[in-house]
């Protein structure tokens, strides 16, 4: 049970972080203005706000889902079940 949990950790931390340098790369280029991806560097909640609000809802959805994936991972290790 621990090896797919730390699989599943991994897994999410690694889609957060893609689904993040997505956002923040998309919201500097394709958005104005573009202080807003220099923000969502330092404040992480604020990148799939943003893209939901610019209608990306599958990256801010893969943001939120890999974020729920991490979280149950790691509450799953942290409980040793």
């Amino acid at each position: 049970m621990h090896a797919a949990a730390t699989m599943v950790l991994v897994g999410a931390v690694l889609v957060l972080a893609l689904a993040h340098i997505s956002i923040v790369v998309r919201l500097a280029v394709r958005q104005t203005p573009r202080w807003r991806a220099l923000l969502a560097l330092v404040v992480v909640p604020l990148a799939p706000w943003w893209a939901h609000r610019a209608h990306w809802q599958r990256q801010s959805y893969t943001w939120l889902l890999a974020l729920v994936l991490y979280a149950l991972a790691l509450l799953t290790l942290l409980s040793g079940v």
